[in-house]
């Protein structure tokens, strides 16, 4: 593989410590194999919004996102502050499970939770989590807009909360296009989270993550309105995450070729722009790409880890596989797509599987894919054959990885997929026919 960036010509000679900063980040990722199968992570988005217009409810308004997030104190007792020292996440483990109640850029509020053995684990912390958030906007005639992009505003019509991350981030992204402010202040997203076993195993899974890419976008579509408007077609989140940092977003560069190794994932880690770099003197704004700042030592995990966090590729590799590419879905939706990424990645013979359906896709024909179903959805031709018969069949290699207790939970999205339709669809006809 070659060192391509989006940033144009590299002189890797002036940066003596690539090669160990490169071996850092693979010994990273190599820290995340597992012996373990099964396993899944959540995180999953909303904005809240008030219940009569449908307007964003800001962070700081009185009794706004802030003090909703205080509301949750008593129950999660490690709190995460932002500037001048401004509630912006609570955390917590309950019967061994990790819980984080954090804040996206527009205050949208996000649980992510796991590692879940089992899907009814999962339904139930995020059944409970949503139930209590609910009850609270109910109390500031507010409700939970489950959809994938925000319903009323303008994205510059919105407030950012007080993190300098996401102040650098703002500056950084809204100034290559609109799409980086899009992507921050307008998206909320589902995403989960499966671990490897070994070197090979990870590859091996992030290359079949990247090849069914196109269609997850598909099946978990739910962004019927786009800057307060009919969305101009589906998958909006993809031409959002598209569009906002080529490299930085998307499919990763090469990531399908077949000798695509961890070496080059850290190389593409390491040749993206930093925009936020942590310093003694904490967060400091810088362009330069992560080899470049850190060219003359070497990394530290900590500084690893955030480099990865700058990434936001559809499937993202840091010491687990991140797959990211669902609209944020109300609670039983959200479970089957995580029932749908369990069971396809449960064993050697749905991969085996996985294998034969996705064979020889490369990152030309993924966004081909991808681009062929923006426009004709189910029915868009993907890799030489009906997207419908495709997605049919990752429901069907899913069924044969869950154990039969688990299976149910697909219902949920499987029979929309079964009808071709997504949720975005289910929205815009209930809209038409004048239902809430």
């Amino acid at each position: 593989m070659n060192n391509s960036t989006p940033t144009g010509s590299i002189d890797y000679t002036q940066q003596p410590c690539r090669e160990q900063n490169i071996q850092t980040i693979v010994n990273f990722y190599k820290s995340g194999c597992k012996p373990e199968k099964g396993y899944v992570g959540i995180e999953l988005e909303h904005f809240i919004v008030h219940a009569n217009t449908h307007m964003p409810v800001r962070y700081s308004e009185p009794y706004g996102v802030q003090w909703m997030l205080e509301q949750f104190e008593k129950d999660y007792p490690t709190p995460m502050y932002g500037e001048d020292h401004q509630l912006i996440g609570l955390s917590r483990k309950k019967n061994g499970i990790g819980e984080s109640i954090t804040l996206e850029p527009a205050a949208q509020v996000e649980l992510s939770a796991g590692q879940f053995a089992t899907l009814d684990q999962a339904d139930r912390c995020f059944s409970a989590f949503e139930t209590k958030l609910s009850g609270l906007c109910d109390e500031i005639d507010a409700q939970v807009a489950r959809v994938g992009y925000q319903p009323a505003v303008h994205v510059e019509d919105t407030e950012l909360i007080p993190k300098t991350r996401y102040r650098f981030m703002d500056r950084y992204l809204g100034g290559k296009s609109v799409w980086g402010r899009r992507m921050m202040r307008g998206t909320t997203s589902a995403q989960v989270s499966i671990d490897y076993e070994s070197v090979p195993d990870c590859l091996h899974k992030m290359r079949l993550g990247n090849a069914m890419v196109p269609l997850l976008y598909l099946i978990c579509d739910n962004s019927p309105i786009f800057e307060g408007e009919k969305s101009p077609h589906r998958i909006m989140r993809n031409e959002i995450w598209e569009k906002l940092d080529p490299g930085r977003s998307g499919i990763a560069p090469g990531v399908l070729d077949p000798d695509y190794t961890l070496e080059d994932m850290a190389a593409h880690v390491l040749d993206t722009p930093a925009i936020v770099v942590p310093t003694d003197e904490g967060e400091q704004y810088d362009t330069r790409t992560f080899g470049e700042i850190y060219a003359n030592r070497p990394m530290t995990t900590d500084e690893v880890c955030h480099a990865i966090s700058m990434l936001f590729n559809d499937i993202r590799l840091k010491n687990y596989l991140e797959i990211r590419p669902a609209d944020a879905m109300p609670i039983p939706q959200v479970i089957a797509y995580a029932g749908l990424i369990k069971g396809m990645f449960a064993n050697d013979e749905t991969l085996n599987r996985l294998d034969a359906l996705f064979d020889g896709v490369t990152n030309e024909t993924a966004n081909q894919a991808k681009h062929a179903i923006e426009i004709d959805g189910y029915g868009a031709s993907v890799y030489g054959r009906p997207a419908y018969e495709t997605a049919d069949e990752m429901f069907d290699i899913a069924h044969a990885g869950l154990d039969a207790s688990e299976e149910k939970y697909l219902e949920p999205l499987e029979s929309l997929e079964k009808q071709r339709l997504t949720l975005a669809d289910v929205w815009l006809q209930k809209h038409e026919n004048g239902e809430d």
